[in-house]
């Protein structure tokens, strides 16, 4: 169990928190949601000890080992893989130093046996003789491959570290564990491993996610940070939905009542209060109405972006035609004869664990890259919006948020381009911002402001709900439902992809691709049919052997 008690965090003179009383029990998943910038990270610090409160303390059940959600993902370059799993239990890791440092001595002594004897008891109790075997599991759940499990850290990509991370996290079996966005750049296999992990898990959870399919999964109870308060609800994502809602308009329908109560008693003070006769009942009435309190009914922080694809032109019926594209990155063959074509109301989920050769077609088909061999065609009455997986050259200049989207603008009217940026919460001051310093998040919403002004008829999004809070996501993926072009995207909100496509393309490991018209859940559920049909099979054959 880990609590707050009495808990204020203050930054400056603004109180993040106030007096803020929690308690996680054991057996829960508990998802922590609220708007960005409600402080959903700065709290899994306080909770983990990273950051002391202003005011009040954590407490955690004596005995009990917290484990977190590491962010750096270079601070294990200097270890193996296997090492850094390990390292989750930090007293097994030690244990297992020391012992190594012993037997290598070479002038063993009495002492030094003495030592190894208690650390193999304790190195027995913490289940250390299956450490690696243990951490090995973790690792393929996610996708890391056995080849990578005693490599440098050093040597893997981003998305391999954040993995191996998420591993040291689950490793030894925690009794609490904190999780700051567990499913960034995790391709759907590992979330789905990941879900399956977590619903399984007997201890306690602390989760902050943006992917609401994630949250409803894994969650039993869902902690809200609003105004500095968190309120706790029983139930998942879509639970506390329901329930907040429901709350408001319960509170809403009780001041209405109390509303024509107060106007029944004002008009009948006003009525009789200068008539002898009824004045000891107006005063009756006065009292009655200085008891009658009004609930506070306060409008939640979060604000939802208004996202509207509005093509300038109706598309034709040829819209895209691949033959045969290849591609080779750095030596691997990401793409590999790769053929399909797209008709007026395709929308298409790009998947698969390569996110390489996924960002690579796309770029090919944005015209930024040139395949090795192939060809495609673009439609006459085509236009296209690209939403590229690194923006990092798009914001590399001195304009301000106004002047860059101006530059995209076929209406060069600052109001016109600020009515864009109003919709995606710029307002004010916010236009002259300096498009550099701009967030993550503010980026993205920027590109999205930038496709919206376009007028495109045909949109490709790579991973565009990255960096986004759960109300742009969303407000994105309403956008997408109703877009009335054609769509081609990748990302790993299963809800996002299974309420967008009616399509999907996975990318295989070979750069080849299988190709269905279909719904993401379908085609997973089509996907785990053909797994057990193959396992069947290979077992049966062993049999008959």
């Amino acid at each position: 169990m880990i609590a707050a008690n009495n808990v204020t965090y203050r930054v400056g003179k603004k109180a993040l928190f106030e007096d803020v009383n929690i308690k996680f029990t054991e057996g829960n998943c508990y998802g922590l949601i609220g708007a960005n910038g409600a402080g959903k990270s700065t709290f899994l610090k306080i909770l983990s000890g990273d950051l002391d409160t202003t005011n009040g303390e954590i407490t955690i059940t004596p005995g009990q080992r917290l484990s977190v959600l590491e962010q750096d993902h270079f601070k294990y370059d200097a270890y193996p893989v296997m090492d850094t799993v390990i390292m989750g239990n930090k007293r097994l890791y030690d244990i297992m130093k020391e012992k190594d440092a012993i037997y290598a001595k070479e002038d063993f002594s009495d002492e030094d046996g003495i030592r190894a004897s208690e650390l193999e008891g304790e190195f027995a109790e913490l289940n250390g003789w299956e450490a690696e075997s243990n951490a090995a599991q973790l690792l393929n759940g996610l996708g890391i491959d056995t080849d990578l499990h005693y490599a440098m850290m050093s040597d893997l990509d981003g998305n391999q570290k954040v993995k191996v991370l998420l591993a040291k996290a689950l490793f030894g079996n925690p009794d609490i564990l904190l999780l700051d966005e567990p499913t960034n750049h995790l391709d759907l296999d590992a979330i789905a491993w990941l879900e399956e992990f977590l619903i399984d898990f007997e201890n306690t959870v602390i989760v902050v996610s943006h992917d609401r399919y994630f949250l409803n999964k894994v969650c039993t109870h869902t902690a809200d940070i609003d105004y500095g308060k968190i309120q706790l609800y029983a139930g998942n994502y879509d639970f506390w939905y329901e329930s907040s809602q429901l709350l408001i308009k319960q509170m809403k329908e009780a001041n209405k009542k109390k509303e024509e109560k107060i106007k029944e008693l004002q008009e009948f003070i006003s009525r009789f209060s200068a008539n002898a006769s009824k004045s000891k009942q107006a005063t009756s009435r006065k009292r009655a109405l200085e008891k009658i309190e009004l609930e506070e009914i306060r409008p939640s922080s979060r604000k939802y972006p208004y996202i509207d694809f509005r093509p300038d032109r109706e598309i034709g019926n040829e819209v895209l035609t691949v033959e045969g594209i290849t591609k080779t990155v750095n030596g691997e063959k990401v793409l590999n004869n790769v053929s399909f074509t797209l008709g007026r109301e395709d929308k298409v989920a790009f998947v698969g664990g390569n996110e390489l050769a996924k960002t690579t077609l796309f770029k090919i088909l944005a015209g930024e890259l040139e395949p090795d061999s192939g060809s495609y065609k673009w439609g006459v009455t085509t236009s296209l919006a690209y939403f590229p997986k690194d923006n990092t050259e798009e914001f590399n200049n001195d304009y301000t948020i106004v002047d860059w989207l101006t530059g995209y603008s076929p209406v060069k009217d600052v109001t016109y381009v600020r009515g864009f940026l109003g919709r995606m919460l710029f307002a004010g001051e916010d236009g002259v911002k300096k498009v550099k310093v701009l967030s993550g998040g503010e980026k993205v919403r920027c590109l999205l402001s930038k496709m919206m002004i376009s007028g495109a008829n045909c949109l490709i999004l790579d991973e565009p709900t990255n960096h986004l809070d759960m109300e742009s996501i969303t407000s994105l993926n309403n956008g997408l439902i109703k877009f009335p072009g054609v769509e081609m995207f990748s990302c790993h909100d299963h809800q996002f992809v299974e309420t967008t496509a009616n399509r999907i393309i996975e990318i295989l490991p070979d750069g080849s691709i299988i190709d269905k018209i279909t719904t993401y859940d379908e085609y997973l559920a089509a996907d785990e049919m053909a797994r057990k049909r193959t396992i069947f099979t290979a077992n049966r054959e062993d049999d008959e052997e």
